[in-house]
């Protein structure tokens, strides 16, 4: 079994990338799998054999014949299983290693590890950080397995791909319609935590253009997606740190920049998602005034 993040680009590569490292060692398809943070929390881990990419390493991962591939920090060192580890590359830069070592690499697999690795680890002064941040927005955009779809698993068939005309001109005309509106719908959560309401454009880029310009006064800003099985994420985002710890009371994971939590099953809409983090974030906090604002939120 391959056990990968459902919600990103980087999941989507690496995942796709230990198939084929499966493949070419052992000559047989392998099932995989993708998880989002709460589901992943609560899987029980029942597999004798396992390769996990894009996931933090921890003691219940910590199995003989287990591989760990990611990049994200962890407190517990592996005492059984077989931990691939940095935090300086992607999870499918480190997949793409092993590849290498097998012999199986090829110069358009290392064109799409490389854009991965700009998006993923945000590389925003590459000069190419704009198209990588195409490509990381076809998974947000489409979906994992929509998109897994389309390329019929084959992760060479993503370069070049017709609907990043799609995602380029979204950036272009989207994005700046899309920052306006944002600056003026912030809604406070907690002292230090905003929630921004979305409309257009890329809302991740659009998350950072709001904290890199200090476009609000609050270190951790918060976007919610409501999913079709009625399931919300939070996306948290911040500058220094802060976004991890906030995701961690909310049971998820990720960054110390960029994380991410799937809220529970009750919360079904964007409405109710704003209230359970209030609860969550702010019931003993002295400095939270629910009617500090910014600019002029309408909701």
């Amino acid at each position: 079994m391959i056990l990968t993040h459902e919600s990103d680009l980087d999941g989507l590569l690496s995942g796709l990338l230990l198939v084929r490292l499966a493949r070419g060692l052992f000559g047989s398809e392998v099932t995989l799998q993708a998880w989002n943070y709460q589901g992943w929390r609560n899987r029980q881990m029942t597999e004798r054999v396992a390769w996990v990419s894009d996931f933090t390493f921890e003691p219940r991962l910590d199995r003989p014949d287990w591989l760990i591939v990611d990049h994200h920090q962890f407190e517990t060192r592996p005492a059984q299983a077989r931990l691939v580890h940095d935090p300086s590359r992607s999870a499918a830069c480190l997949a793409y290693g092993l590849c290498r070592e097998a012999g199986l690499n090829s110069p358009v697999l290392d064109r799409l590890v490389h854009l991965n690795n700009i998006a993923d680890l945000w590389w925003n002064q590459d000069s190419e950080f704009d198209l990588a941040t195409d490509y990381a927005g076809l998974v947000k955009q489409y979906g994992f397995w929509t998109l897994h779809r389309l390329i019929g698993g084959d992760p060479e068939r993503l370069l070049d791909h017709p609907l990043l005309e799609v995602m380029a001109v979204r950036r272009r005309v989207e994005n700046p319609i899309g920052y306006a509106w944002c600056e003026r719908h912030v809604e406070p959560v907690a002292s230090e935590v905003g929630v921004v309401h979305t409309s257009v454009g890329d809302a991740n880029l659009i998350v950072h253009q709001l904290l890199d310009r200090r476009a609000t006064p609050y270190p951790v800003l918060v976007t919610l997606f409501p999913k079709a099985n009625r399931t919300v994420v939070a996306s948290l985002r911040s500058l220094h740190g802060e976004a991890l710890r906030v995701a961690s009371r909310l049971q998820g994971g990720g960054h110390p920049n960029a994380a991410g939590a799937t809220l529970p099953r009750s919360v079904t809409d964007v409405e109710s998602a704003v209230e359970y983090l209030r609860e969550c974030l702010s019931p003993n906090d002295p400095e939270y005034d629910p009617l500090r604002v910014t600019g002029e939120l309408r909701l």
